[in-house]
């Protein structure tokens, strides 16, 4: 399985992912974009996506995360978003909105692949036993990626610090992972425990990384050269 790279586009501004998009081409990495609710849920997000060039791979970075009928309705609603390739879903929607969604999605777009959003890597195990979880975030990713593989899902999505294991629970489902900064990067939003460099999470077993700001922020065609480097 080649690996991919799949950059961010957290804007709403359409130039900016115009220009993203424009100055990201790269024949030595495989290169996705990605496409969250800021985007998603803006004026002319939509829009934009539906007339995207069809040689694009998108990534539709939704989380649903609902009752199952709702969650196969919203399905429902993508199916002329004919190049959308990926779509996530929380895993801790639990089991039989996640088979849900994958069966359905066999029937709307089947080149679409769902991916299980297990701990945000903005969570520590301190703020997680805040809202309930008496579980470590190690063995709450272990419990969701068992989940994930038994309702069929293509992939997880997981820090670099579970991906390791995630992998041998997982075997050949794509394992993607976000929370990732290029050596010298701010960590910003992200817990400073979770976060990875793209070479260390490809080597901990990750299929692909999500990487936003450490590319669109400043310079996009030096820092894709410093992603390049960062990976030999």
């Amino acid at each position: 399985m080649s690996k991919k790279i799949f950059i961010a586009c957290d804007t709403t501004n359409l130039n900016k992912v115009r220009k993203i998009i424009n100055y990201t081409q790269s024949t030595k990495l495989k290169i996705c974009y990605k496409f969250g609710l800021e985007f998603f849920y803006s004026k002319s997000g939509r829009s934009f996506l539906s007339k995207l060039d069809k040689k694009q791979t998108i990534f539709l970075d939704l989380k649903l995360n609902d009752i199952p009928n709702t969650c196969v309705s919203a399905l429902r609603s993508l199916k002329d978003l004919k190049n959308v390739r990926y779509l996530t879903v929380h895993i801790n929607g639990g089991f039989e909105m996640i088979k849900t969604i994958k069966q359905s999605a066999r029937k709307i777009n089947k080149k679409l692949k769902i991916l299980g959003v297990t701990v945000l890597t903005s969570f520590s195990d301190k703020s997680l036993k805040k809202i309930g979880y008496a579980k470590s975030i190690k063995k709450l990713v272990i419990q969701q990626a068992k989940i994930a593989k038994s309702a069929g899902l293509d992939g997880i999505v997981c820090s670099g610090k579970e991906a390791k294991i995630v992998k041998k629970i997982c075997g050949k489902m794509e394992i993607v992972t976000p929370g990732i900064r290029l050596i010298g990067d701010d960590v910003q939003d992200q817990n400073k425990n979770r976060i990875m460099t793209p070479k260390k999470a490809f080597n901990n077993g990750a299929t692909a990384i999500v990487i936003g700001r450490s590319i669109t922020k400043g310079s996009i065609k030096k820092n894709i050269q410093k992603l390049i480097k960062s990976l030999n």
